[in-house]
């Protein structure tokens, strides 16, 4: 049997039972049974309303008592069936209120989960409220990865107690496709608000290469340490990237700077012409600025920019090969589809070691883009994403902003923001722009197979095929860079493999 652990929590009155609720909102996944226990008045309901409101991010959510209709059921980012069994005559009825389908794609609470307690999960998440004094003792009994989840949940609201933020109110606000990290928006009672990074110690995952786990072969940050480097060198040089506030370097936690949630979209998804054109700008001012591979932060602490180098650029291309190929041939490459793809993104790659170099945001488009209202020129390019930077071309991130994988942008826009770009670095003085531009194409090809990969290995190994909407937009753009004469090579292998009919 499990080793089960025990967490208590003391909680001083009605505002930290409801916080608690929050944390736990935070914390459970899809799955979960969150079993509560406690006499008549121990705080059951005020823990079940919390829980409910902060995963669906509203104060005001009317959360009635189950008491007589059993279940109350919540359609939230996670479903919640919310069950009270006091009035249940018989363990056996929990299948006609629908338990297991619920608990299958959602969250169970349960109150009085006594009444049937050998028909809810045996891993399920106990919670008993008891009085003490003026205040509540809760008890939390879990096992395995549900215990892990909330002693990290724990730790957070630890933190921010440690830093300022004691009864903060957390909100989840988002996940990324790795799932490595996690962010909420902490609102203090004032109403200011801040970011938290959370970003807990993953174990190494298998060897890819050389005996070595993708995030070390491909140079993906592990820890939060490349970000708190990166976002000083940004704002040290006259961008604008959030403030960091308070770090934990050893628990993975940081507190940013909240810059706002206005982008470079308007109302229905479509690119906001001035600040794309901004956001170019600021491209431009930061490849005219003094590269820093090595950024000392924090102190003494010293981040080392890793290099984009051939091997991670020729990784991230083969997703194409392993991916998307099988997909949409039904079969996988033959050895000599596989052997001429890699050679000629060897050819390629080597086409850019003369090419112009700077610091990689890496995942510069849409989703991670800040407008800053207030701000003036390219301060108000408010950026967010960069944990993951390198030292490579600089027409990698020109690449990602005007082929923004998340929306359309129009030949007539791309053309402008290519021409803005090419202006304002002949401007700086000593700009090749022959060479920047077939740069810019092997960049957009390598950029463009990497997701038309991705996308089918998120649907197919992640269950996540919401990303397969974006694969049009992906072999148009690559369709685009493939116009170049130095990517010849590669266009004919995709016409062959079938891949041309998309893509060209």
């Amino acid at each position: 049997m499990t080793e089960q652990n025990v967490f208590t929590i003391e909680l001083k009155d009605e505002a930290d039972t409801a916080r608690l609720g929050e944390d736990l909102a935070l914390t459970l996944k899809a799955g979960d049974c969150l079993a509560l226990s406690g006499d008549l008045g121990a705080g059951k309901s005020t823990l079940a309303r919390a829980f409910l409101r902060a995963l669906a991010n509203d104060e005001d959510l009317e959360v009635p008592s189950p008491t007589f209709t059993l279940v109350q059921m919540y359609p939230l980012r996670l479903p919640v069936a919310h069950f009270d069994l006091y009035r249940l005559a018989d363990s056996s009825e929990l299948d006609e209120l629908g338990f297991d389908e619920a608990l299958s794609d959602g969250i169970c609470i349960v109150e009085w989960p006594e009444v049937a307690a050998e028909a809810l999960p045996h891993d399920r998440i106990a919670l008993t409220l008891e009085h003490k004094g003026y205040g509540r003792l809760a008890t939390i009994t879990a096992a395995g990865p549900r215990a892990d989840h909330i002693a990290r949940t724990l730790a957070i609201r630890a933190f921010l107690d440690q830093n300022g933020h004691s009864g903060a109110h957390r909100r989840f606000l988002t996940g990324d496709a790795s799932v490595m990290r996690a962010y909420e928006r902490i609102r203090s009672e004032d109403g200011k608000s801040v970011i938290l990074m959370d970003w807990p110690k993953r174990p190494e995952g298998p060897p890819v290469l050389d005996g070595k786990p993708y995030p070390k072969v491909a140079h993906i940050a592990e820890n939060i340490e490349p970000f708190v480097a990166i976002a000083g060198y940004l704002r040290n040089i006259g961008l604008t990237a959030p403030e960091i506030l308070s770090a934990d370097y050893e628990a993975g936690f940081l507190l940013i700077e909240d810059i706002g949630s206005d982008g470079v979209l308007d109302e229905a998804g479509q690119p906001i012409v001035e600040r794309y054109r901004e956001s170019v700008a600021a491209l431009a001012y930061l490849h005219g600025q003094t590269p820093q591979q090595d950024i000392i932060f924090a102190g003494e602490r010293v981040h080392h920019v890793p290099y984009f180098d051939p091997v991670a650029m020729k990784m991230e291309a083969r997703l194409l090969l392993d991916w998307h190929l099988p997909w949409k041939n039904g079969n996988p490459a033959t050895e000599k589809q596989r052997e001429t793809y890699l050679a000629i993104w060897d050819d390629l790659i080597s086409q850019l070691s003369s090419c112009e170099t700077h610091l990689l945001l890496r995942d510069f488009h849409s989703p991670n883009i800040i407008w800053q209202e207030e701000a003036q020129g390219v301060r108000k390019v408010g950026i967010i994403d960069f944990q993951d930077g390198m030292m490579g071309p600089t027409a990698y991130d020109v690449a990602s902003l005007v082929q923004d994988a998340r929306v359309t942008i129009a030949p007539e826009l791309a053309d402008t923001l290519m021409a803005d770009y090419l202006r304002l670095r002949h401007a700086q003085g000593g700009f090749d722009e022959a060479r920047f531009l077939k740069a810019w194409a092997i960049m957009a090809a390598q950029r463009n197979c990497k997701l038309a990969g991705l996308w089918v290995r998120l649907m197919q190994r992640d269950g996540k095929p919401g990303y397969m909407q974006h694969m049009p937009r992906t072999l148009t753009y690559l369709a685009a860079a493939l116009e170049h004469e130095a990517l010849a090579p590669l266009r004919e292998w995709l016409r062959q493999a079938g891949i041309a009919s998309s893509a060209t």
